[in-house]
């Protein structure tokens, strides 16, 4: 029942989700976590793909594509728009479990949406995750984050957003990742804690 709330909630937002906030976090990421050009990389919770679109764009032609999953079909349907022709592997469906074997993935990236899926999801990304392989997600400051109406009833109760940069690296490093670093990114819009760590 809560995914189809989730999955309706963020639907209703898909015409009017792309802004210069997700790219700006999208860009922070990626730069953070620099997965290698022909990494086999998922888009975890991807939305309308930011993370997902600018890694393609920058993919050589023989990468393989990168894996956008989503359980909001608008999002989805919109991230296939803005992306026609580049190498997008779109699914909808439920970011966890991820939809792949157990260690066989070299990046995942999650871009502001690691507080809706959980203390369950590093979880999967450890399994998804072949042993050196890198994970980045970025979270608001629990200071500046005020949901309201339906999105606040959505938000996980079993993942504490962190206050600052050292909160969110002991959330990685208590989910089993290593070598966490953080770093507090001001978007221009509104603050986010970048993080990434080793999968051991």
């Amino acid at each position: 029942m809560r995914m189809d709330a989730m999955a309706a909630a963020f639907d209703a937002l898909a015409d009017d989700y792309d802004d210069a906030h997700h790219d700006a976090v999208a860009r922070a990421l990626i730069e953070a976590a620099r997965p290698a050009p022909g990494a086999l990389v998922a888009d975890v919770a991807c939305g309308t793909g930011a993370v997902a679109l600018a890694l393609a764009r920058a993919r050589p032609a023989t990468a393989a594509p990168v894996l956008a999953i989503d359980l909001s079909p608008a999002m989805v349907a919109r991230g296939r728009e803005r992306g026609a022709g580049l190498p997008v592997d779109w699914r909808v469906g439920d970011a966890v479990p991820l939809p792949v074997p157990d260690a066989s993935l070299d990046a995942v990236l999650c871009a502001s949406s690691l507080h809706f899926l959980g203390a369950a999801a590093p979880a999967d990304w450890r399994r998804a995750l072949r042993p050196g392989g890198r994970v980045g997600f970025t979270l608001p400051p629990a200071d500046h984050f005020r949901p309201s109406g339906t999105f606040a009833a959505l938000v996980a109760g079993d993942l504490p957003l962190p206050r600052t940069p050292a909160d969110a690296v002991a959330l990685a490093h208590a989910a089993g990742f290593t070598d966490a670093t953080a770093t507090l990114v001001d978007t221009g819009t509104r603050p986010t804690i970048v993080t990434t760590a080793v999968r051991p």
